[in-house]
């Protein structure tokens, strides 16, 4: 079985812009069109642009995100939780966009983070050709590593297109995963009470 690439690795031989051009004007031949047309002349260049932006996860760190955290919380030790963080993601299996949101708590020990790091710990792991599960664990072994909670919960809701547009085809379809941490995994009561705040409609 293959062995996965380091991240680093994996950085250091990425192609040209040139070379990423190319591979795009070959993929619109597979496709049965002809990139030398006018209206797909400049494609190329704007998938490898797009492409730098939808994959910019590669180059983040989660964890520095997390980096800074505020100890004077005046005693504060319940959950904190972040809700309907919007994400978008490509499938790693065909590279096809999947989007939803991210729920996320946890129960500060030594201090809290600012709330905007939780969503850009979110996205950091969305920018890359991902699963959802996997995503999901990311996300919460983050959390786990920078902050030492007392627990952490992570729920994410989405819909693949790799789902909606091709095989079943079946759009509206939604996959939620969840993994649970410390409290929310060894007390179903705060595991229960995470879900009903999750999926509350919020108040308009």
């Amino acid at each position: 079985m293959d062995q996965p690439v380091p991240r680093e690795a994996a950085a250091a031989h990425r192609p040209t812009q040139a070379e990423a051009e190319e591979a795009v004007r070959t993929l619109i031949r597979w496709a049965g069109d002809d990139p030398s047309r006018e209206g797909l002349l400049d494609t190329p260049r704007r998938v490898a642009k797009a492409y730098r932006e939808m994959f910019s996860g590669y180059d983040g760190d989660a964890e520095a995100e997390l980096a800074r955290v505020f100890e004077e919380v005046a005693g504060f030790d319940d959950m904190v939780l972040v809700r309907d963080i919007p994400f978008a993601s490509h499938c790693e299996h065909h590279i096809a966009p999947f989007m939803g949101r991210a729920h996320i708590a946890y129960f500060p020990s030594n201090g809290v983070v600012g709330l905007s790091k939780l969503a850009r710990v979110v996205d950091v792991y969305a920018k890359r050709l991902q699963t959802q599960e996997t995503m999901t664990a990311q996300i919460v072994a983050a959390i786990e590593t920078a902050l030492e909670p007392k627990g952490v919960a992570v729920m994410l809701e989405a819909e693949h297109l790799c789902m909606a547009m091709r095989g079943v085809q079946k759009p509206g379809t939604t996959t939620l995963t969840t993994l649970f941490t410390g409290r929310f995994r060894d007390e179903p009561e705060t595991q229960a009470r995470f879900l009903t705040l999750a999926r509350t409609p919020a108040a308009r």
